[in-house]
């Protein structure tokens, strides 16, 4: 689309208009109207002659571009000119509000050769998958009298990432060898992994010798095991209404979902984020921990219904796609449906496995779903169940903040949430679920502490 260039205006304001005026007022002008017929002309055949030039012009990128919330990622666009070129291109991408382009339009020299490479510098606000549909160029015509532009077409992914660097940083203890984060003291329990057969010692518990062996052998002969290495971990995270809140210091529990200008907003951090952001990197945290010892990791999502299932396994083509599942995970404005889940786990998971769950139970209603869904799992699996502590929530006299009546209202709703979260987790632990409770910016740790405590008790 060619658009008048100011050069354009002004020789319009300097002599077509002038031109015009004087061809209509004075009887015998066919000079000036001839001059701006001449100055019309001029200006359609400027056109027509940078049409071809810009028209040439084609685009390419990668199909799949991958990036990371909140830090910056390179888009590379090949330009493809061949034949007779403009001397200079203006650019710019079609990109999505939760996407920021820096700078945000470029200008390039067109060099004498059949392609060029433009790097894009992208910085994503919130996770999800975003694409970029066109690139919009504009070129000057041969003598500048107009802007002509044209959207090529592009076919482009951006996948945003969820960014760990702050989960990384403030957990880096456990990252850094298989060991840490434990204490070197001797394993407890003896391990239920089989490893051999060998003869009876005096001393060995009668449970450990092998029957069938001894009575094939004529003498005793037990058994012995090892600490186990390789057990299955799998996360299974809560993407309901539950998820949605917000428990900063001023959340409020009304559902609320994420918004791309909240994450672009200075104030945005880890306290205002909504409590699926933390579940997702709590969780791909844990899967890189577990990657560390050993483990086999997997994941489970789900709402009102099961989401997506990831069987567990390990190595990084594996982790990348349980990171590719939660790129456009988000929490939707329904009850969670525990009794689904836990169905759903009950028939696909045959080997006892850890089984460590990231939802929001200070819901009632929600509570007693999970106390009675964790029943059918519980007598096979090992469930483990951290729960987001709100600001606020404790006893009505640990600390001498109350100075106002809201403060005495806000004061006895939290020591009730605070007694309804101390009921629920005597109900747990007496059917051998442990529970645990942490701010949502140490979920994370609270998460890897407990799968390390497991590992480390051998109670898988």
């Amino acid at each position: 689309m060619p658009v008048p260039s100011p050069r354009l205006l002004g020789l319009a304001g300097l002599v077509l208009l002038p031109a015009l005026t004087l061809a209509g007022v004075m009887p015998d002008a066919g000079g000036w109207l001839a001059l701006g017929l001449v100055a019309i002309a001029v200006a359609v055949i400027d056109a027509l002659l940078g049409w071809p030039r810009i028209a040439a012009i084609g685009a390419q990128c990668p199909p799949v571009s991958r990036l990371t919330t909140g830090r910056h990622g390179r888009l590379r666009v090949r330009l493809l000119h061949e034949g007779r070129r403009p001397p200079s291109l203006r650019m710019a991408l079609s990109l999505p509000d939760a996407v920021h382009s820096h700078p945000p339009e470029q200008t390039l020299a067109l060099p004498d050769a059949p392609a060029s490479l433009v790097d894009w510098t992208l910085t994503p606000t919130m996770r999800g998958r975003f694409g970029v549909t066109h690139l919009h160029v504009e070129a000057p015509s041969p003598l500048g009298l107009w802007h002509l532009r044209r959207s090529l077409p592009l076919a482009a992914e951006l996948r945003a990432q969820p960014n760990l660097g702050d989960a990384l940083h403030a957990n880096a203890a456990f990252l850094a060898h298989a060991l840490a984060g434990q204490r070197l003291v001797r394993q407890a329990g003896k391990g239920r992994e089989f490893e051999k057969l060998r003869d009876y010692v005096a001393g060995d518990p009668v449970d450990d010798i092998h029957w069938r062996a001894t009575a094939k052998r004529g003498h005793p002969v037990s058994k012995v095991f090892q600490v186990e290495r390789t057990q299955e971990v799998y996360v299974i995270l809560d993407a309901s209404r539950l998820s949605r809140r917000v428990l900063g210091p001023r959340a409020s529990h009304a559902p609320r979902a994420p918004q791309a200008s909240d994450a672009a907003s200075p104030d945005a951090g880890p306290q205002n984020e909504p409590l699926i952001e933390h579940f997702i990197q709590s969780a791909l945290l844990l899967g890189a921990v577990a990657e560390r010892h050993g483990d086999l990791f997997g994941l489970a999502t789900f709402d009102a219904r099961v989401g997506s299932f990831v069987r567990a396994d390990r190595g990084p083509s594996h982790f990348n796609a349980c990171r590719e599942r939660l790129v456009t995970l988000e929490a939707r404005p329904v009850t969670p449906d525990f009794d689904e889940v836990a169905s759903f786990l009950r028939v696909r998971l045959r080997r006892r496995a850890l089984l460590l769950f990231l939802a929001n139970l200070d819901d009632p209603v929600a509570a007693d779903g999970f106390t009675r869904a964790v029943e059918v799992l519980r007598r096979q699996h090992l469930c483990v169940v951290v729960q987001p502590k709100a600001p606020g929530v404790e006893p009505v006299f640990s600390n001498d903040r109350v100075a106002t009546q809201d403060d005495v209202v806000h004061a006895l709703a939290g020591h009730m949430q605070w007694e309804g979260l101390r009921e629920l987790h005597a109900i747990l632990h007496a059917r051998g679920v442990a529970m645990a409770s942490a701010p949502p910016e140490s979920i994370a740790a609270a998460l890897v502490e407990r799968y390390l405590n497991v590992k480390r008790r051998q109670s898988l």
